[in-house]
């Protein structure tokens, strides 16, 4: 989900961000637990349940971190946040990381002052509808009426979408995700339109979700991501090496079953001892500011990257999205790790 930023607004958060602390990493250790911004209530990314435990693919890169940190994944405290709110709540400080089903762009990169660490989903906005509409195809829907949430650029893609393939449709506008979701299921609208990774998730909340059926079309590139904030050159690198370490811990076969057992053979190959920390000599880990063994306590606490997708919104989840764009870039992907040497 993609929040509009006016100039003025990426000022006030200039101020903001000006005031909170460059050295993250060292708040997040004094504090003892990485405070973390993510969504409200997004099956498969970021979600809790009635005990108040969080789980998703977002929720276990903050855990990841956490990880890396402390060696211990549950060293997180998660901070629900809206579309509207979450960057406001990372400039200021009150998060160290948001991890939020977030699209990475230009201007948050730059008037928004943000620092996107990787993709950790590649995704683009589709549309769901009720199997009885009888479509099968997003150029089926002109003369529809779609529900959409408000203070997204989700309301820009489909109005360039509708306008460029010469399609009347009719808008119809709520400020809250739950908002959207039920005046879809109430029928009021014809189509519901966000990221196809959260059309998945919201169709498990619906009554009867055989009912509907997510279009193939995707509309837009959705390159989502967790972010920090500009100016802290350090927790920057923490976390973007903790994204690429996932990957090459699943690139090399190392899963949270067996890292420990790889980790203490001598003959290793040197790749698997450079990731791992175990090479003689090897300052990897605290050149980061870490301990020399983060990776093994990453994969330890969360497993790698292909775990944690399976079991989040893979073929282990109740929303069984194929890995497509996210299998490794070897298997036919894009996800690629950055070489850890």
């Amino acid at each position: 989900m993609k929040s509009i930023a006016t100039l003025a607004g990426a000022a006030v958060l200039a101020v903001a961000a000006s005031g909170a602390s460059a050295a993250t990493l060292d708040d997040v250790k004094a504090r003892g637990e990485l405070v973390c911004g993510t969504n409200t209530g997004l099956a498969g990314f970021a979600a809790p349940d009635n005990a108040g435990n969080w789980t998703g693919l977002d929720v276990d890169f903050c855990r990841a971190v956490a990880a890396a940190i402390f060696g211990d994944p549950a060293k997180v405290r998660f901070v629900p946040l809206s579309a509207k709110d979450r960057f406001t709540a990372l400039q200021s400080g009150n998060v160290d990381l948001l991890s939020r089903n977030t699209t990475w762009t230009i201007n948050r990169d730059t008037a928004l002052g943000l620092n996107f660490v990787g993709v950790t989903y590649y995704d683009g906005q589709g549309f769901m509808v009720r199997k009885d509409l009888d479509v099968n195809s997003a150029l089926e829907l002109g003369g529809a009426t779609v529900c959409v949430q408000a203070g997204t650029t989700t309301e820009l893609n489909m109005a360039d979408y509708f306008r460029a393939n010469n399609l009347e449709y009719n808008p119809v506008v709520f400020e809250a995700l739950a908002e959207t979701t039920k005046a879809y299921e109430d029928g009021r609208c014809d189509a519901y339109t966000t990221d196809a990774s959260g059309l998945y998730s919201t169709r498990l909340q619906l009554a009867n979700p055989d009912d509907h059926v997510v279009l193939p079309d995707l509309i837009s590139k959705e390159p989502l991501g967790p972010a920090v904030r500009k100016g802290d050159e350090q927790w920057f690198s923490v976390v973007k090496w903790t994204y690429f370490a996932l990957l090459n811990a699943e690139d090399l076969g190392i899963t949270q079953a067996n890292v420990e057992e790889i980790a203490a053979k001598a003959d290793a190959s040197p790749e698997i001892k450079r990731v791992l920390g175990t090479e003689e000599g090897s300052k990897i880990g605290t050149d980061l500011g870490l301990e020399n063994d983060w990776v093994v306590k990453i994969v330890k606490g969360v497993g790698n990257y292909g775990e944690i997708f399976e079991r989040n919104v893979g073929q282990g989840s109740p929303l069984k999205i194929d890995r497509g764009l996210n299998k490794l870039w070897n298997k036919g992907g894009l996800q690629y790790g950055m070489p850890i040497r």
